[in-house]
């Protein structure tokens, strides 16, 4: 194994930069001083949405799809004193089953360029999600924790995170001088300059801003069960502070971590509370909700509400690109899973706990952060206009 003074300040490698987590761990390493982390390199396909100044950071442009030839010709100048590798890369598409097809190479690319190019890699950490629990398929009877089995049932061909860990345990085993980690959020909600893939955020926000332009009430776009069923929520800089001191603490190695604020969140208060943001009126709809079927299909309800947006955006600020269809097509899988999945499904953090991990985060108090930095960033106009009058 790799034997390295503790002292010596690390080197980072985050992946994903322009997705949720990638831009929370690159917040989170900047806020550390140099004597930890004297280098932060930083990594997308395409050219950074966001920008940092801090002059640790560097970026190189890097399609893991490529061959891995290509990959590692291009990362041997920057990357070859990197300690430490955060891969929180993801290709999204709104069909499950086709999700492999990309997202598998991607990260066994990825994971073979690291071994070829870094001989200082001290640790590796995988990030996948709750949907590694099968928690889509089937009715959990239990706190999902880390131990519990792999899901074996149908659509389990589906969960692309199985074929990711097998690679991480197979590579690792190889050469034998690095250790990894995994780290499986839940209901992941933050910034990031990227509006496509797995953003809750902003598409929300969208969907009560539009009902409020238009004077018509924000309803619910799920069922009876999905508005009164508990869940679990990570707040992407807790991710990024979970995720920092797992693979930087020994006792930590080559493990996986559950991720999730520490709470339960549950959708009819969440709905009180947005509303309360934008000023708005959001009624209680325990009366009137079909105990599995939704009254509102965000796809189709998206589909003619471009001029809308652009009409708000003209009149409060925000920016016209941000609206995504196929965001809202996204938000009818958050909002209805799976009718025939009644029961709550909710991480358990224990093993962060034990493990020494203590940050909590209030999972309604981070929708308000959220949208305030959406909001700072001008990508949704300021709530408080709404409030002036």
């Amino acid at each position: 194994m790799v034997n390295r003074n503790s002292d010596l300040p690390k080197v980072a490698l985050v992946t994903g930069a322009n997705g949720i987590s990638g831009h929370a761990i690159v917040e989170h390493l900047i806020r550390r001083p140099d004597t930890e982390w004297s280098k932060i390199i930083v990594t997308s396909r395409s050219q950074l949405q966001s920008y940092w100044v801090d002059p640790r950071v560097e970026f190189i442009a890097l399609d893991f799809l490529e061959p891995k030839e290509t990959i590692v010709r291009k990362m041997k100048a920057i990357c070859s004193d990197v300690t430490h590798a955060y891969f929180t890369s993801y290709i999204h598409n709104n069909d499950f089953f086709k999700l492999a097809e990309k997202n598998c190479p991607l990260f066994r690319n990825f994971l073979e360029a690291i071994d070829t190019v870094c001989p200082s890699l001290e640790r590796v950490c995988l990030q996948t999600g709750g949907k590694h629990y099968g928690v889509q398929f089937q009715e959990s009877n239990t706190l999902l924790h880390e131990d519990l089995p792999r899901y074996c049932g149908p659509g389990s061909e589906s969960i692309f995170y199985y074929q990711q860990e097998d690679d991480l345990f197979e590579i690792q085993k190889r050469r034998n001088t690095w250790h990894y980690n995994i780290i499986r959020p839940f209901g992941i909600v933050g910034f990031t300059p990227q509006f496509a893939g797995m953003n809750e955020a902003v598409p929300i926000a969208q969907y009560f801003l539009i009902c409020r332009e238009l004077g018509e009430e924000p309803k619910w776009p799920g069922s009876l069960n999905t508005y009164h069923s508990p869940q679990g929520m990570s707040y992407s800089p807790g991710i990024a502070d979970l995720t920092i001191f797992a693979t930087t603490r020994d006792h930590c190695k080559d493990e996986a971590f559950n991720h999730v604020n520490g709470d339960v969140l549950v959708s009819k208060f969440l709905w009180q509370r947005l509303g309360e943001h934008f000023n708005m009126h959001a009624p209680n709809y325990s009366s009137v909700l079909d105990e599995k079927k939704s009254q509102v299909d965000l796809g189709e309800w998206a589909k003619d509400k471009v001029p809308v947006w652009e009409r708000i955006v003209a009149k409060y600020g925000g920016r016209v690109d941000s609206f995504r269809i196929d965001a809202f097509e996204m938000m009818n899988w958050f909002f209805n899973p799976n009718c025939d999945v009644i029961t709550p499904y909710v991480g358990s953090i224990n093993k962060a706990r034990k493990a020494g991990w203590g940050r909590v985060d209030d999972s309604y108090d981070i929708w308000a952060l959220t949208l305030q930095s959406y909001e700072n960033a001008g990508v949704l106009p300021n709530h408080r206009q709404f409030h002036e009058n």
